[in-house]
C-alpha cells in the first residue's frame, strides 16, 4: 500500500469487510483501536443503514477505518434456469415453512446512493468488490481525501484497477472465504473454482502492476502474514480469523461451525447466491450446489428467507456458513487481542526469517 495508507495503522493487518452482518461497528472499532485497519461492510445494506453504521463507528473509535462497497452487477441470469432452481428449492421452503424470495430485486446494491454519502461524508478508505469503478469515481474520492482499494482475483483485474486510478489492490486468493470478487462472473463456469492460490497470485500481480498489494485468502496466523509480506504484499486482510470474535456480528451457529468437526472442509458454491463463494460444506451445498445457476444476486434474493429460517431454527445445515480454507485455526478471543497476537506472531516469524537469511 502507499505510505499514506500504511500509515493509517501501526500493523499491516486489515479486517476483511464481511457482508451479511459480521463486520459491524463494534468489530471494526476493536480492530482499529488495536492497531489494525477495521472495515465496515456496506454490501446488502441500505444507504441509510450504512450511514448510521459509519456514525456509530466514529462514536466508538477515533482511529482510521474503511468502508466496502459492492459494484453494480450486469445481468447474467437465465430466467428459465432461475425458475428451475426455484422449483428445486420448493422442498426447502416447505421444510422451513417460509416462502422463497422475489428474484426481481435491485442488482446495483444502491451503489450510487452509497457513493454519494461517502463523497459528502468522506471516510479514510473505501474498497470495492465485484468490479472496478471508473476513473471519475476514483478522482472524486481522491479529491475528498479518501484512499481507494479494489479487490482483484487476476493480474488483468489488477491492471484495470491501476489504469482506473486505484491506490491499491486487495489480491484475493482462491483460499478466501465468502464470495470470490471476480469482476465478471462467467455464467458458463461451474463455480467450483479454477482460481489461483494466494502466494502465486501475489507474484503474478506484482509483475503486472505497480500498485501496493493487500493479500487476502485463508490467512489465520501471524506467520502467514509474514509470508505474504515476504512475497511482496504490504498488508494482509483476514476475515474468517475475526468471525469468531465476540465483536463479530456473525450468527452464533456460524461461529461454532468454524471449528466443529461436523464441518471439516469448504468448497466454492453458487448454491446460496448464484455467485461462487467459499463456505463450509453442509447439507444445502451438497444437495443444491451442483444445480445452482450463475444468477447473482437473483439466487441471493431467492434463498434469503431460507437462510434466515434455518438460522432461526438452529439448523446450520441450511445456512450459508462462509469460511476460508483455514477455518479450523480460528481462535475465539476479543478482536483487539487477536490483532495483538497476530502482530506478535508476525514479528516472531519475520525475525526468524531474518536470522535464517543471515546465517
Amino acid at each position: 500500500m502507499p505510505s499514506a495508507l500504511t500509515d493509517l495503522s501501526p500493523y499491516p493487518i486489515v479486517q476483511a469487510p464481511m457482508a451479511g452482518g459480521a463486520s459491524g461497528p463494534e468489530l471494526a472499532a476493536a480492530v482499529s483501536d488495536a492497531g489494525g485497519l477495521g472495515f465496515l461492510a456496506a454490501g446488502y445494506k441500505t444507504p441509510e443503514a450504512m450511514y448510521e453504521e459509519i456514525k456509530q463507528l466514529r462514536g466508538l473509535t477515533a482511529r482510521p477505518f474503511g468502508v466496502n462497497l459492492f459494484m453494480p452487477q450486469p445481468s447474467v441470469a437465465d430466467p428459465a434456469a432461475v425458475e428451475v432452481y426455484r422449483e428445486q428449492l420448493a422442498g426447502e421452503a416447505s421444510w422451513y415453512e417460509t416462502p422463497l424470495g422475489d428474484t426481481d430485486g435491485s442488482t446495483d446494491d444502491a451503489y450510487e446512493a452509497k457513493l454519494a454519502i461517502l463523497l459528502d461524508n468522506p471516510v479514510p478508505v473505501v474498497s470495492f468488490t465485484f468490479g472496478c469503478p471508473s476513473r471519475a469515481v476514483f478522482d472524486a474520492l481522491t479529491a475528498a481525501g479518501t484512499l481507494t482499494v479494489v479487490t482483484v482475483t487476476t493480474p488483468a483485474e489488477a491492471q484495470a484497477a491501476q489504469w482506473s486510478g486505484a491506490d491499491a489492490v486487495c489480491v484475493q486468493g482462491i483460499e478466501a472465504g465468502g464470495h470470490q470478487s471476480t469482476h465478471h462472473d462467467d455464467p458458463y463456469a461451474d463455480g467450483t473454482g479454477t482460481g489461483v492460490g494466494l502466494l502465486t497470485l501475489i507474484t503474478q500481480v506484482r509483475e503486472a502492476v505497480q500498485l501496493p498489494i493487500v493479500a487476502a485468502g485463508g490467512l489465520m496466523r501471524g506467520g502467514q502474514i509474514a509470508a505474504v509480506l515476504a512475497a511482496g504484499a504490504t498488508a494482509a486482510q483476514l476475515g474468517t480469523a475475526f468471525l469468531v470474535c465476540p465483536e463479530s456480528g456473525a450468527n452464533a451457529l456460524h461461529k461454532r461451525a468454524l471449528t466443529d468437526p461436523m464441518f471439516p472442509g469448504t468448497e466454492l458454491t453458487r448454491a446460496f447466491s448464484g455467485r461462487p463463494a467459499r463456505g463450509l460444506v453442509n447439507r444445502f451445498i451438497r444437495e443444491h450446489g451442483p444445480y445452482a445457476p450463475a444468477a447473482y444476486p437473483q439466487i441471493h434474493y431467492l434463498t434469503a428467507g431460507l437462510r434466515k429460517a434455518a438460522a432461526a431454527a438452529g439448523d446450520p445445515q441450511g445456512m450459508a456458513l462462509w469460511a476460508g480454507q483455514g477455518h479450523r485455526m480460528a481462535r475465539e478471543m476479543p478482536a483487539g487481542r487477536l490483532v495483538e497476537v497476530l502482530a506478535s506472531e508476525m514479528e516472531a516469524a519475520r525475525a526468524s526469517l531474518t536470522r535464517g537469511a543471515a546465517s
